[in-house]
Parts: structure tokens; C-alpha cells; sequence
């Protein structure tokens, strides 16, 4: 960027949501039993007996249903056993914390995910931000436009199916004046009209009572077209207004339209003589202004600020918009996009030289989140600066990048966006029949709600995401638990992503022949090696079957114990059979009576796959074979 803008901004230096708790159904089923696996895991935690898989399980259930402390007291017992967990629960668990208003806590635990992922998150060193700029660049389809002069053209603001722009080309429209640091005019306000095919025609001089003889630029409009506000020198009703040091500096300015011209040109109440305040910029409700500035309590030499303007019209007092923000070196030229989200211009972030456009996403509160670079192919080596949008995804920026046609030009942009498909079936758990009317949440990296759908009558259901990306898919269903999984996108444009659900039911139906073992997902009752006695790991998962025991006094149940074929048949017979008969001591000892248990062990006679003797497996293979059974023989 040029002399003569450095002078225009400063003449002297470049001065969660969460889903909410799921109502839960009283349900009759008529002649079937359930059995309540939450309640389950609630009671064992509540005898004494604990264990990283049952506060996962829990912790899970309890974030999938919205119930952030209770799921924030199981993840944080969880972390406390000091053994490898997925890393996701320290995802889950920050977001918890952050609903409980534990920032503190909620960044410490964010921080931890980000070190275990190897994601920097927002954390930008200097020996690695290049690769991460590289990997955030979006695609984007650069354009120079057809109105860029041999002189400085800059600023874009779309309005109406119009861009108006600054440039310093000369059209005699009003006198101009030379600026000898560069030679060039000062700079005026021009039209462009935008074609359909979205190129820029030359339409003229915006106006002639806000264009003079010194530099105006960044012109916006109100969304009924009746107000702008734009930047000029510091000069109105034909005086020219100097700070203390006898500097010209530059200020923001309103003007109205009165019966088809613009008039009533009026400086804003927050200017003032020593400082620059320039490139205005509306929110979306248009009760908020951004603009840059180098007034008293500026961290660099020029910040972001924001100002309220109230319902009468008048205005608040500035605000800084921070540190993780503005720098200590340059942010300018705010702009706001069609989903509220910041962009604007720095060299104090860390990018690819000169000045380069960054994107602060807007939060809920109306805060922004951390800027981040957007990539290689909007930002060059050289200037980039002043965007501004004409749809969702494409819009207008300057550039002064090599092999341009003057000394700033306005190039056309588009993100070239590559999209993907999520798509998958809604299953129930235990039947494996698909469920037509299943609540599908998808999810953003950041857990806010992206898309929200119902599974057609075949459970099917699509989502259209973004490459690159990742989110998260939830199913919900009245009668069933919460599930959810994680998809990572790739940059493979029209890829499908099949993420099937399976939603297990909060009450499960139990009858004679129901293998409990099953229903809580117990593979095997672990034991010392060539020992049957029951060992602690153990313990909790037999106190799963007590419960369910308790729960329905008139229950009998047949343990069965089972071996793989590593071993003589006579030797896994023998060994199944104590450690099926130590299984029954134990749930004896809690108080279940004998005549409701029987217990054997099978060894190797009852294999579920191929690995009989001297057949080779895997270890998962011989896995499958080494389980334990607790089948329902009588309910009443």
C-alpha cells in the first residue's frame, strides 16, 4: 500500500449452545421388563464401586443429554485415575466448565486437547505459523476488475448492486489537489455498477458536495440507503481542522440523502483534532460501528475500536475491541460480513508480509473470537486490505500484489468451496432396525449448532459440510440415549461420509434367554493368570449384574464361563469351571441368594469362530472366545 493511503488513515504514522436436557418419558411397556443401564452405572458408583469406564459412560450420557455439571463431575473423577483417555473428553470437559462459567478451568483442559491433538489452537509460533497459515487457507478465485487505473484504487464497499470505491484518478469532477508525497491526486469517492456476470463497470463521481479537493475514502451505507458514513481529511464547511502539532489528520463523517443528493455532512461526536478515526464499518443490526484509529490508549499504531449508536441517533463511547485483536502494530479497515464475522487488515498479527486479511468470527455475546489468517491466495507478500461482500462467499478486496495495474488495485474474489455429503442411517442398538423420525444435530468444531433434521422412514439422513473441517453428528430419540460421533472431513470435493448412529434405549427390554453380559457390553470377567479369584477391574463389572438381580428379585441366572483354545481341553474345562463357580461365590456374598444362580464353565467347547486347536488367529480372534455369560433362565 502507497504513500497517499498511509496519509488518508493517519497522516503522521498510519495513525454452547448446548442441546438442552432432554425430557424424559415415563413409558409404559406393557408385558416386557427394562432394565435402566444410567441407573445401573448410578448405583454401582453410588456402592462403592468405580472405575474410569464408568465415569466415561456416565460422563458421556450426562454431556450427550445437556446436564454439564454432572457430566463435568465424571470427566474430572475420570481424569483423576491418571490413565490414557480419549482426548475428546477433555474437548467435552472444557465445554462443561465453560457452560459452568469456569473459563479458567475450561482453557487449561482446552489447552491440554489441543496438546494431546497436536492442534496450536490459536497459539501462533513463530517456527510453525506459516505451516498453519497454509493449512487454514481457504481456495479462493482471485479476479483483478476492469475498473483499476494506473493511479491508487482502494476501498471497496458494496451496496445495492453497486461498489463504491476510493481511487486518485482524476475526472476534473471537482478541483483536485497533488499530494507531493506521491504525485498522485488526492483521493475521491467513484461508482461501479456490478454486472451479472459480477464484473465492475465505471459509473462516475459519487457526489460532489462529499467529494473536495482533500482525500475521502470508505464510504458505507445504512441498509435503507439513506445514511453513509465515510473517512475524509479533517476538513468541513470549507475549514481545514489541525491538531495541536499543526497535523491534518483524518476523521469519520456522516451525511444524509435529501431528495436524491447527499447533504447534511457532519462529523461524528467521538472525533477529535489529535488522533486519525477512519474506515467505518456497520454490524449487522446496525447498532454498532467499527472503525480503526490511533487515539490515547492505542496498543500499536493503529486498532480496531467499536462504538454503540443508539436509538436516537446519538453515539457511545469508543471501546478497544483487545488485545487479541489489535497488536502492536497495525489493524485497519474493519469490515463485517453477511454473518456478522470481522475482517480486517494487520501486520501485528503474524502473516505473509505487509499488510494481510485476517477473520474474527462473531460469538453469541457479540465478542469475536481469535483472528485467524485468511491463507495464501487472498493474502500475497504485498498489501492486502479492505474487504467487502457481496454475497456469503465472494466480494471485493485491494491488493498492491505484484503484476497488478496501478499502484493499489480491487480484485473480485470467490471461495472456491469445496463441500462433501455426511450422511448415514439412524439404527436402534439392539435390533439394528433403522429409526424413521430420530432428531439429527450436526454440530461445528466449536459445538454450535449447525444443521438440524429428521431421519426419513428409513432412518436415512444427509447433511452437506464443508472439506477440511471437523464436526460432530448427534441422534436423539425419545425412549433412547443420545449418541453422537465425530467426522473429520478431507479436501476431497463431493466425497460422502457414511456415519451410521446407534441409539441404544434408555429402558431395554429383558426376558428369559438375555444375555446381561451383553446388555452391558462385559466380554469377559477378568482373573490373575491360572487364578480364579475375583480381581478388582472385576468387581465392578459383577456389581452391573447385582444390581439387575436386586432390581428383579424372582431373576435366576446361569453363568457361563468360557475359555479360548490356547490350552488343553481338560485345563480350560477345569479353569472355566472355577472361575464360573468363584462368579456365583462372589455375587452370593452381596447378598443375592443361591437357589437364583447356577454356574459352569464350558472351556473351549463352545468357540464362536474358527480358532479351534492349532488354527491360526489373531489375538482380537482368540479374544472373541475368552468371555463370560450371565443368561436370564427365569424372570418369574
Amino acid at each position: 500500500m502507497k504513500k497517499i493511503i498511509v496519509l488518508l488513515l493517519f497522516v503522521s504514522c498510519f495513525s454452547q449452545a448446548q442441546q438442552a436436557k432432554l425430557n424424559k418419558a415415563d413409558k409404559e411397556f406393557n408385558s416386557f421388563a427394562y432394565v435402566d443401564a444410567i441407573e445401573v452405572y448410578e448405583k454401582v458408583l453410588q456402592n462403592g464401586y468405580k472405575s474410569p469406564e464408568l465415569y466415561e459412560k456416565l460422563g458421556n450420557s450426562y454431556y450427550l443429554n445437556g446436564e454439564s455439571e454432572k457430566a463435568a463431575n465424571c470427566y474430572k473423577s475420570l481424569i483423576e485415575y491418571n490413565t490414557e483417555i480419549d482426548p475428546e473428553i477433555y474437548f467435552k470437559y472444557s465445554h462443561c466448565l465453560k457452560a459452568l462459567g469456569k473459563y479458567d478451568e475450561a482453557n487449561k483442559m482446552m489447552s491440554i486437547y489441543y496438546d494431546k491433538t497436536s492442534n496450536t489452537g490459536s497459539k501462533k509460533e513463530l517456527d510453525s505459523y506459516l505451516t498453519e497459515i497454509r493449512n487454514n487457507s481457504r481456495d479462493y478465485i482471485i479476479k483483478p476488475t476492469d475498473i483499476n487505473s494506473e493511479f491508487s484504487d482502494y476501498g471497496p464497499s458494496y451496496y445495492a448492486n453497486k461498489v463504491y470505491f476510493t481511487s486518485a484518478i482524476d475526472t476534473a469532477a471537482v478541483k483536485k489537489k497533488i499530494h507531493e508525497w506521491t504525485g498522485q491526486n488526492f483521493t475521491d469517492i467513484y461508482v461501479a455498477n456490478v454486472n451479472k456476470d459480477t464484473t465492475l463497470s465505471y459509473s462516475g463521481n459519487f457526489s460532489k458536495k462529499v467529494n473536495t479537493k482533500f482525500n475521502e475514502s470508505s464510504p458505507i451505507f445504512t441498509k435503507d440507503g439513506k445514511t453513509m458514513y465515510f473517512t475524509r481529511n479533517n476538513f468541513l464547511n470549507g475549514k481545514k481542522g489541525k491538531s495541536e502539532d499543526k497535523s491534518t489528520f483524518v476523521k469519520i463523517y456522516k451525511a444524509t440523502l435529501v431528495e436524491g443528493e447527499w447533504g447534511n455532512i457532519t462529523e461524528l461526536p467521538f472525533n477529535n483534532n489529535q488522533s486519525s478515526f477512519a474506515h467505518p464499518a456497520l454490524s449487522l443490526d446496525e447498532k454498532t460501528m467499527y472503525f480503526a484509529s490511533d487515539m490515547a490508549g492505542t496498543n500499536g499504531y493503529s486498532d480496531i475500536y467499536k462504538v454503540k449508536i443508539n436509538a436516537d441517533g446519538s453515539f457511545g463511547s469508543p471501546e478497544n475491541l483487545g488485545k487479541h485483536i489489535n497488536t502492536t502494530g497495525r489493524e485497519s479497515f474493519p469490515s463485517v460480513d453477511k454473518e456478522g464475522n470481522l475482517y480486517f487488515a494487520s501486520d501485528g498479527h503474524l502473516g505473509l508480509g505487509g499488510l494481510d486479511l485476517f477473520i474474527a468470527k462473531i460469538n453469541s455475546d457479540g465478542s469475536f473470537q481469535n483472528p485467524v489468517n485468511l491463507g495464501e491466495k487472498i493474502n500475497s507478500p504485498k498489501d492486502d486490505f479492505a474487504a467487502t461482500f457481496y454475497d456469503k462467499i465472494s466480494g471485493f478486496f485491494t491488493s498492491n500484489r505484484d503484476n497488478g495495474k496501478g499502484f493499489d488495485d480491487i480484485y473480485y474474489f470467490r471461495e472456491n468451496i469445496c463441500k462433501q455429503k455426511a450422511e448415514g442411517i439412524v439404527y436402534d442398538a439392539q435390533t439394528n432396525l433403522p429409526i424413521a423420525g430420530a432428531t439429527v444435530i450436526l454440530f461445528d468444531d466449536d459445538m454450535k449448532e449447525v444443521e438440524k433434521i429428521s431421519s426419513d422412514d428409513k432412518g436415512f439422513y444427509t447433511f452437506n459440510v464443508d472439506c477440511s473441517k471437523k464436526y460432530y453428528i448427534r441422534g436423539l430419540k425419545e425412549e433412547y440415549e443420545p449418541a453422537e460421533v465425530k467426522l473429520i472431513t478431507n479436501a476431497v470435493h463431493e466425497k460422502v461420509n457414511k456415519n451410521d448412529l446407534f441409539l441404544s434405549k434408555k429402558q431395554i427390554p429383558i426376558d428369559e434367554g438375555t444375555d446381561l453380559a451383553k446388555l452391558f457390553n462385559i466380554s469377559k470377567i477378568y482373573f490373575d493368570l491360572d487364578k480364579s479369584n475375583i480381581r478388582p477391574d472385576a468387581e465392578v463389572h459383577l456389581q452391573k449384574i447385582i444390581e439387575v438381580l436386586k432390581q428383579y428379585p424372582n431373576m435366576t441366572i446361569d453363568i457361563r464361563s468360557h475359555t479360548d483354545s490356547r490350552q488343553t481341553h481338560k485345563y480350560n474345562e477345569a479353569l472355566s469351571d472355577r472361575r464360573a463357580k468363584s462368579t456365583l461365590e462372589y455375587i452370593v456374598k452381596n447378598k443375592i441368594a443361591r437357589n437364583r444362580l447356577t454356574a459352569k464353565g464350558y472351556g473351549e467347547t463352545q468357540l464362536v469362530n474358527k480358532c479351534a486347536d492349532n488354527v491360526p488367529c489373531t489375538e482380537e480372534e482368540h479374544q472373541m472366545n475368552r468371555r463370560s455369560e450371565f443368561i436370564i433362565v427365569k424372570m418369574k
